[in-house]
């Protein structure tokens, strides 16, 4: 599951950013947005963890990682009305997953 998750938030371009929800789902676990807060806890660095945001564009981080998360994001280029990022502006839409492949039966 971590793997997925850290793929997927790679996959989030700089100025944009992603819910946990989305990235959940974007990663083929959805409901589990709690997963994703405990993969980007664990996540080694290099990974842009700022540009993953609560439901409703909040950032819900207090302390010292959330105004980490403030300022990368305002150095990003995104705007902030107070705890609160515009979705609609700044939302990174994930490609949907391609459904697999059934195997083909061949008649005899």
């Amino acid at each position: 599951m971590l793997p997925e998750i850290r793929t997927m938030v790679r996959k989030i371009p700089r100025g944009f950013v992603s819910t946990y929800g989305d990235v959940a789902k974007a990663a083929g676990f959805p409901g589990r947005a709690r997963q994703v807060v405990w993969a980007l806890r664990a996540s080694e660095p290099g990974l842009p963890w700022h540009r993953v945001i609560g439901a409703g564009g909040r950032i819900p981080l207090g302390g010292e990682s959330g105004l980490e998360q403030r300022l990368r994001l305002r150095q990003e280029g995104i705007q902030l009305a107070g705890d609160r990022v515009d979705l609609k502006k700044y939302g990174h839409e994930f490609k949907p997953l391609r459904p697999k492949r059934k195997a083909l039966k061949l008649k005899q």
